[in-house]
């Protein structure tokens, strides 16, 4: 009867990329300083391009519009000659001073810490100046285009102002999905959709293998360590199946954390890789520890076995858990996957509560009537 309250238990635990061609509509501007032939809505950031290109000579003159909410908001617009994203864009910031006054100016972004220095680019800028009017920063300029080329990838963005100083701007929704292609010569523009990216959906994998493995096998494996014991063997079968699965899972997930950490140079979470570093490590030596010194049950040395087994194991689940948070917060991928999991985590919480709070009643009861045992024993020698 306990191995099927034992499977009956582990079954309710555990019942419980594409490109956008966007072809908006938009009406070519006359601004005061230029009247320009083309331009697109770009569908994120409530951004607007417009261009004049000029084939014979390699330059485009560029209008970039953004709405932002405030006048306490930078915007930058950029040509990314190597790559796609961020790393390696050329940009052009814009923002409102603190004394009305507009400040522009070129930035290469090296890094994805980067402050948006001012510096040079890798191509030739011409007649850069910048507008804010109507909740609208436009950011004129002139560029030359790397190698003559008509087509580029491009990116966009916004962000927060500490005084004069941008800050860093959001890394989740519509700032992680600015960027794209822009065919000046024929107008085409192509958005890389947010779950298109390579590197997001081996995010979301490394999110899912490392939840599954540290946040829900690891805990349900020490719940039927903990209260199935009298399904035995059964219990101890279970156990291990949820243990080695969730290590090998947590294998997994530390190497796509790795992946990811060799795909996002410049982008450092020092807390999520040393805590994951610290459970793989952890994982490892339980599993050794487990499988080739565990000490017969009569064996005097089994009580510290158990005693290091429990503290390393359950340590392990602590930090696992709290990890998984810390990365749902960095990922960002929608506040109901994170309730879910808290859902998930605290109704295995509340399992092993009321389980661990039987067997304590259980012991105590066992006690009681042992001790009226014991006296009634008393009782007849007298």
């Amino acid at each position: 009867m306990a191995f099927y309250k034992c499977l009956f238990f582990v079954s309710l635990i555990f019942s419980s990329v594409f490109v956008t061609m966007s072809q908006q509509a938009c009406t070519p501007q006359a601004f005061k300083q230029k009247t320009f032939a083309a331009c697109h809505n770009l569908p994120i950031l409530n951004s607007t391009i417009h261009w004049n290109y000029y084939p014979s000579k390699g330059t485009v003159d560029v209008a970039f519009v953004q709405a932002v909410v405030s006048d306490s908001r930078w915007v930058a617009w950029a040509i990314n000659p190597t790559s796609t994203g961020m790393v390696g864009s050329q940009a052009i910031v814009a923002f409102q001073r603190t004394d009305g006054a507009i400040s522009v100016y070129s930035s290469p972004i090296k890094s994805y810490g980067t402050r948006l220095e001012q510096g040079n680019l890798s191509f030739p800028l011409f007649d850069v100046s910048a507008v804010y009017k109507n909740n609208q920063i436009v950011i004129f300029a002139t560029v030359g285009l790397p190698n003559n080329v008509s087509i580029v990838n491009h990116v966009w963005q916004q962000g927060p102002l500490s005084g004069n100083t941008p800050q860093m701007h959001s890394v989740s929704g519509p700032n992680v999905e600015s960027f794209g292609a822009l065919d000046f010569l024929s107008g085409k523009v192509e958005t890389v959709r947010r779950g298109t990216s390579s590197v997001f959906r081996v995010k979301i994998s490394h999110g899912i293998i490392n939840t599954i493995s540290w946040g829900i096998l690891m805990p349900v494996g020490a719940i039927v360590a903990r209260h199935f014991k009298a399904a035995d063997p059964a219990w101890f079968h279970v156990h291990r199946a949820c243990q080695m699965l969730g290590y090998f899972g947590g294998v997994a997930g530390f190497a796509t954390g790795l992946w990811l950490g060799h795909k996002s140079s410049g982008v450092e979470y020092k807390g999520h890789r040393c805590m994951g570093i610290t459970l793989i490590s952890l994982a490892a030596l339980q599993v050794l520890v487990a499988l080739s010194l565990r000490p017969n049950k009569t064996d005097k040395k089994r009580v510290f076995w158990n005693w290091f087994h429990y503290l390393v194991g359950y340590g392990t689940i602590i930090l696992g858990i709290v990890n998984i948070l810390k990365g749902f917060d960095m990922l960002q991928p929608g506040k109901w996957w994170k309730i879910s999991y808290l859902i998930t985590i605290g109704v295995l919480g509340c399992v092993a509560a009321v389980l661990e709070a039987r067997a304590w009643f259980l012991v105590l009861i066992r006690k009681t009537n042992h001790a009226a045992e014991q006296n009634n024993d008393d009782t007849s020698v007298v």
